[in-house]
């Protein structure tokens, strides 16, 4: 396949532009602000589901395969760019769950590291924890990534690529149609042809969609997180309670997430999903009450049906093609999303069975 005309440079756009430019297709990229600021710059950036075994096959399949490829990436997006996307693979504890057996089997069937402890090695881990922590889950591969510096050092590979465009503060406004042939996208910016296009817009991509006539299931769903300027080893992993986390980064600071919230295109923050946070923090680590939180934000997901994202081809509309609605776990399906969407464009072997995610079936007329 020759051109293609992405819609929306999020991780998962600016992925997909980078695994189609390697194969050697010409891509054009369209944002509508700026790469990487939105979802894929407010998540927390765990590199796994949040508790896994409660998830479908269908998540399970794409969370393995993108695990096993972020080291490499991340070395590669070094090695090219000089921006550390600071992958740091040092486990997960999750405290207090409450459905431990089906952890234990999940674990067991899918051969991951994922093992019941006791309170002396929670507190042997991460000593400054609360003490009351009596037992908890642990899963010493499970890696974080520092989500902006992910989609920093992604734009500039996407930029120095010679087969890639990326065009910024670019809205898109329609799609040119030709017959059953979408033919590219109108925009504020005026027309881009291709023989493909991809809408990978996030919370928007059904806005997108819906000027087709096609209702995508597919919302926004807010999340708050805050961060606390907090010195270097407080905590060294990912600690997760009651659906809450703490996320450490190299330098330091500790991220607290996240709030679910269905109040549409709003971002805005609210006092009371920092007090929650806030409360959340110095529960799982009180040492936290001592250091400052520099910044409170929110972003918005795209909430979808089961969280299994669209990917594939549009019935009834030839050369539209999605890559969207992946929830919570964006940054976590990344790389297999793209690569399984690449090898539909490209006509390849999928990486794995295309047919879950597929858009015929789940898409409705309006």
């Amino acid at each position: 396949m020759g051109s293609i005309c992405i819609i929306g440079a999020g991780v998962i756009g600016l992925m997909t532009a980078r695994e189609l430019a390697r194969s050697g297709a010409r891509v054009t990229l369209i944002e509508r602000g700026v790469s990487a600021h939105e979802a894929s710059w407010a998540g927390g950036g765990i590199v796994s589901p949040l508790y896994p075994w409660r998830h479908g096959d269908a998540i399970t399949r794409l969370a393995l395969w993108s695990q096993s490829s972020y080291t490499l990436l991340a070395q590669e997006l070094y090695a090219e760019t000089g921006c550390d996307p600071e992958l740091r693979q040092k486990g997960i504890l999750m405290v207090d769950v409450q459905d431990e057996a089906e952890a234990l089997r999940w674990g067991h069937e899918h051969y991951r590291p994922l093992i019941k402890v006791d309170a002396e090695f929670i507190h042997d881990k991460e000593p400054r924890l609360n003490p009351e922590f009596r037992s908890a889950m642990w899963m010493p591969e499970v890696a974080s990534i520092r989500n902006p510096r992910l989609g920093r050092a992604l734009r500039i590979s996407v930029e120095q690529h010679p087969n890639i465009t990326l065009v910024e503060q670019c809205e898109a406004q329609g799609f040119i149609v030709q017959g059953e042939r979408i033919e590219g996208v109108r925009t504020n910016k005026g027309e881009f042809r291709a023989d493909a296009t991809v809408v990978a817009g996030g919370a928007w991509s059904a806005q997108l969609i819906a000027s087709l006539g096609l209702k995508l299931p597919v919302e926004p769903v807010r999340g708050q997180m805050m961060v606390f300027k907090a010195p270097v080893g407080l905590i060294d992993r990912i600690v997760m309670l009651d659906g809450r986390y703490l996320i450490p980064r190299n330098d330091g600071r500790i991220l607290v997430g996240s709030t679910l919230e269905r109040v549409g295109f709003n971002k805005e923050t609210t006092e009371e999903a920092r007090d929650s946070l806030y409360k959340t923090a110095l529960k799982i680590l009180p040492d936290l009450a001592q250091y400052p939180v520099e910044y409170h934000w929110a972003g918005l997901r795209p909430g979808s049906p089961d969280g299994i994202p669209f990917i594939g081809a549009v019935p009834g509309y030839n050369g539209l093609y999605l890559n969207c609605g992946h929830y919570r776990n964006g940054l976590v399906l990344a790389p297999a999303s793209t690569r399984l969407l690449s090898d539909i464009l490209l006509e390849r072997s999928p990486i794995i069975d295309p047919a879950p995610y597929a858009v015929a079936g789940r898409v409705e007329q309006e």
